[in-house]
C-alpha cells in the first residue's frame, strides 16, 4: 500500500496551526504589557477575546486567499523572515480594517495592536525556522524511509541517482541500483551498488527488502510487463513519465482522454483560484462600470465639444493565446488617429513592438487629462465583466503589433490580458523597453497568485490615484 502526499494547504496545516498559536500568544502578550493583570478589566478583556477570535478566522482566511505556505520548506532565512512580516503585516491591516468598519477602533488600545504586530512577527519567525528545523531533521533522522530501487539504463544511471540523493525532502532511500542493459554487478554508482542485472532482478527482489521500485528509461511495452509483475509481488511502482527541468517548473499528472500525462505550463492555478479571481473581476467589473457611467456624464460632453465624433473607441486587441476581441475605451484622441500612426513611429518612444510617444499630437486637450488619471481605460470594465479581459493582466497587443511579435513575446499572452498589471504598476511610461515589459509580463504569469492581483490593484489605484508614470 502506498500512501499518496497531502495536496494543497493541508500539506501545511501544521504551519497553520503554529503561525494561529504564535499570533494568539503575540495578541494576549500585548495585552498583558498594556493592561498589566488583565482580570481587573473583565468586561474590556470580553472583547479582547472577541477579537482574539476574530483573528483566528482572519489568519485563516489569509492563508487560504494568499497562499502563505507556498514553497515554504525551500525558503532560507532572509526569505522566511520576509514572508513572515509580508503575513503578519497583513494580518495587522485586516484587524485595523476590521475595526474601523465595525466602528470599534475606541474600545481597542492601538498601542496593544502595534505591539501585537511586532512581537507576532518575532514569534512566528522564530517559530517557523525551529520547526523547519525540526522537519528537516525528522525526514533525515528520525524517519524509517522505503527501501526503493532503481531500475534503469546504464546511460540514465548516474543522473537518476544523484536526482533522488539530492533531493532534500526524499521520503524514501535508493538501497540499490539495476542496470537492465549491462552487466554492472559488483560496481557502484554514487556510492549505491549495483545488485542485479535484467536476469536477476526479480530473484533479487523475492529475497531482499524492497518497498518501492522506480521504472526510468525502458520502452512502454516492457516497463508496464514489469510493472505487472512487481504489482504481483505487493510492491509499489513508479514510472518515470518525464525528467523535470527548469522549463517545468509547475506539472501534474492528470488524464488526456485514454492517456495519462504529465501537464506542465508556466503556472498551474487551481479550479479554487480561477473561480476567485473571476468573482474578483466580476465585483471589480461592476463597480468599475458604476464609475465608467458617472465618467461618461461628465467626460462625453467635452470629448463631443473638442473633437467631434463618438465618445468610445473600440480596436480589435490579441487576447489570451492569439484570441482576438473588441477592446473599448473612452475616445482620447482625433478621430483617424490610427491612419496618423504611421506617420508618428519615426518619434516612437519605445524600443520594440510599441508604439509610445509622450507629446503625442493626435490626443485632443481633456484627452490628455483622461489619459493621466486612466480616465480613458474605463469602459474596459465592459471586457473584464464579459470574460474577456481580467481585473489584472499582461496588457494586450494591437493586431499589428502581434503580427510582429518573435516566439517567445507570445509568452505574455499566456494568460487572460487585464486592465492593469506587472509592467503598469512598475513605472507606465518610464519603462522605455519592449523586452522588459515582456520580461515583467512572463515574471507575473509565472508568479501568479490571488495576494499578487490585490497587491497590484491596490498599487494601481495609488499610481492612477498621482498620475505618475502616465502618458
Amino acid at each position: 500500500m502506498y500512501k499518496r502526499q497531502k495536496k494543497s494547504w493541508v500539506k501545511h496545516l501544521d504551519f497553520l496551526i503554529l503561525d494561529i498559536i504564535c499570533l494568539e500568544i503575540a495578541f494576549y502578550s500585548s495585552c498583558l504589557i498594556r493592561l498589566g493583570n488583565m482580570r481587573r478589566f473583565p468586561m474590556l478583556m470580553d472583547y479582547y477575546n472577541r477579537l482574539a477570535g476574530v483573528l483566528l478566522l482572519m489568519d485563516i482566511c489569509i492563508v487560504f486567499f494568499f497562499e502563505a505556505y507556498t514553497g515554504i520548506l525551500r525558503r532560507n532565512k532572509v526569505q522566511e523572515l520576509k514572508a513572515v512580516m509580508i503575513h503578519c503585516s497583513i494580518v495587522f491591516v485586516s484587524i485595523t480594517v476590521y475595526m474601523w468598519a465595525t466602528k470599534q477602533s475606541e474600545i481597542y488600545s492601538r498601542q496593544i495592536i502595534f505591539v501585537f504586530w511586532g512581537i507576532a512577527i518575532v514569534i512566528e519567525y522564530f517559530s517557523r525556522c525551529l520547526w523547519k528545523i525540526y522537519i528537516r531533521q525528522r525526514m533525515i533522522r528520525g524517519r524509517k524511509f522505503s527501501q526503493l530501487l532503481v531500475v534503469t539504463e546504464k546511460r540514465y544511471a548516474q543522473e537518476c541517482v544523484s536526482d533522488f540523493q539530492h533531493n532534500r525532502y526524499k521520503e524514501f532511500e535508493v538501497t540499490g541500483v539495476v542496470i537492465v542493459d549491462e552487466d554492472m554487478m559488483g560496481t557502484s554508482i554514487c556510492g549505491v551498488p549495483v545488485v542485479a542485472s535484467a536476469d536477476g532482478f526479480l530473484e533479487y527482489v523475492r529475497v531482499n527488502v524492497v518497498d518501492e521500485v522506480f521504472i526510468n528509461g525502458n520502452t512502454r511495452e516492457s516497463s508496464e510487463a514489469l510493472a505487472n509483475e512487481l504489482l504481483e509481488l505487493g510492491l509499489t511502482v513508479h514510472f518515470n513519465l518525464v525528467r523535470e527541468s527548469r522549463l517545468m517548473p509547475n506539472k501534474m499528472v492528470e488524464h488526456c482522454g485514454k492517456y495519462l500525462v504529465l501537464t506542465t505550463s508556466m503556472k498551474i492555478a487551481t479550479t479554487r483560484q480561477v473561480l476567485i479571481k473571476r468573482c474578483m473581476d466580476i465585483v471589480g467589473s461592476l463597480i468599475g462600470l458604476l464609475l465608467t457611467g458617472i465618467a461618461f456624464l461628465i467626460f462625453a460632453p467635452l470629448i463631443k465639444i473638442q473633437s467631434p465624433g463618438p465618445v468610445f473607441y473600440s480596436q480589435t486587441r490579441i487576447g489570451k493565446n492569439g484570441r482576438r476581441f473588441k477592446f473599448y475605451k473612452f475616445r482620447t484622441m482625433v478621430t483617424g488617429a490610427d491612419q496618423m500612426k504611421q506617420e508618428l513611429m519615426e518619434q516612437n518612444e519605445m524600443e520594440g513592438l510599441m508604439f509610445k510617444m509622450e507629446n503625442d499630437p493626435r490626443i485632443f486637450g481633456v484627452g490628455k487629462f483622461m489619459r493621466k488619471f486612466s480616465i480613458d481605460e474605463l469602459p474596459q470594465f465592459w471586457n473584464v465583466l464579459k470574460g474577456d479581459m481580467s481585473l489584472v493582466g499582461t496588457r494586450p497587443p494591437t493586431e499589428d503589433e502581434f503580427e510582429q511579435y518573435e516566439l517567445h513575446h507570445k509568452a505574455r499572452l499566456g494568460i487572460r490580458p487585464g486592465l492593469t498589471g506587472m509592467w503598469q504598476v512598475s513605472g507606465r511610461s518610464d519603462i522605455k523597453d519592449f523586452e522588459e515589459i515582456v520580461a515583467l509580463d512572463t515574471q507575473y504569469i509565472s508568479e501568479w497568485s490571488l495576494g499578487m492581483d490585490i497587491r497590484i490593484i491596490f498599487r494601481t489605484v495609488l499610481v492612477v490615484l498621482t498620475g505618475k508614470g502616465s502618458s
